[in-house]
């Protein structure tokens, strides 16, 4: 029987790459939205739309109670598209709360769901700086309280094997950042790519999911889950 997923965020730029490989790979795809309008396009990929929001925790658990996951993928994020800097300040508050609260919610409704696997989105530019290279063993800054959070959520659970994919900065379709931006970078499509990778081969931990030749070792990934950044502009 192929086993279910639970993909919180299912239409972000992640989300709408991830579902089409979830479902070519075997999986079934219950994917959220918080918008109605949105359930066709979800439907028109493979997946089973949800729409709740994940604040709200009633409504959240309902769904999950209702859906029963083998795993649940939270790709949920709410940052300005493109980062637009006029709006990052207010971005940064929607996107810790959802970090904060929103995980709590989607893990503590995944526990009474019975859920036995999370898969998380995180960063890989809350490091702190130094001049060895950057692993998944380096601190974190002191300000990253919200992805502490959502991290700490997603691994100490009791009952959930929890996986962190610390993403560096996204670019390419649906992201509103067509090239790289920052020392530390990901296309969209690897992203989606280490998820499926991930769910597949049941890794648990912090894995770096980022380019080649930033500061950020992505070793550990291609190591454990075989992941490797696909070498754009060699055509």
């Amino acid at each position: 029987m192929a086993e279910t997923i639970f993909l919180a965020g299912a239409t972000g730029a992640i989300g709408r790459k991830l579902v089409p490989l979830l479902i070519e790979a075997g999986f079934t795809v219950h994917g959220t939205t918080r918008k109605p309008d949105r359930a066709d396009s979800l439907r028109a990929i493979g997946a089973t739309p949800v729409v709740v929001d994940v604040f709200d925790a009633e409504a959240l658990k309902a769904a999950l109670l209702r859906v029963k996951p083998d795993i649940v993928i939270h790709q949920l994020t709410d940052l300005p598209f493109g980062l637009d800097p006029a709006q990052m300040e207010e971005g940064r508050i929607r996107n810790a709360r959802i970090r904060e609260v929103g995980t709590k919610n989607l893990v503590d409704a995944a526990v009474a769901a019975g859920t036995r696997r999370m898969i998380s989105q995180s960063i890989a530019w809350s490091y702190q700086a130094g001049i060895s290279e950057i692993t998944e063993e380096t601190p974190l800054v002191e300000g990253a309280t919200a992805v502490r959070t959502l991290e700490a959520l997603t691994l100490t659970t009791a009952g959930i094997a929890g996986t962190v994919l610390r993403y560096g900065l996204l670019y390419g379709p649906g992201t509103g950042c067509d090239a790289p931006s920052g020392a530390i970078n990901l296309h969209v499509d690897d992203a989606a790519h280490a998820a499926l990778l991930a769910v597949q081969t049941s890794a648990v931990g912090v894995f770096n999911v980022v380019e080649e030749g930033g500061p950020v070792s992505n070793a550990k990934a291609k190591s454990i889950l075989g992941w490797q950044p696909f070498r754009r502009g060699d055509d």
